[in-house]
């Protein structure tokens, strides 16, 4: 994440720049109590670096902090304690419930497409 130069204008940061510009902000401060809201941190990320952001994210939880995250990138996903899966579709087709729980649970109802893309990813961490 060397790709930011300093005394770059904030408004010329892409939506992911900017929530891991504020993260790193944050992770000088207490953070007990804390809620965090990231929208698809990953996108535009090596695959490494969302192994660390989710190393990030698994420090912040460790100081007290709550980590919500929307996010699709399955290697995120598998990491999250709790998932709940909004669909069936986007627009219209979507805005419910489809599946809830951990990636385990929501792998093994393989009535929706999170849970069949999830527990391939599983497999393969095993």
């Amino acid at each position: 994440m060397s790709y930011l130069t300093l005394g770059e204008a904030t408004p010329a940061l892409s939506g992911g720049e900017a929530q891991r510009l504020k993260l790193a902000y944050e992770m000088e401060t207490p953070l007990q109590g804390s809620v965090f809201v990231f929208d698809e941190p990953t996108i535009g990320l090596h695959p490494q670096d969302v192994k660390k952001l989710i190393l990030i994210f698994d420090h912040l939880i460790q100081l007290g902090a709550t980590v919500i995250v929307i996010e699709h990138d399955l290697e995120l996903v598998t990491n999250c304690d709790y998932i709940i899966d909004m669909g069936p579709w986007g627009g219209k087709e979507g805005g419910r419930v489809v599946v809830e729980g951990t990636p385990e649970a929501v792998a093994a109802n393989s009535e929706n497409i999170t849970g069949r893309y999830l527990k391939q990813v599983l497999a393969e961490d095993k």
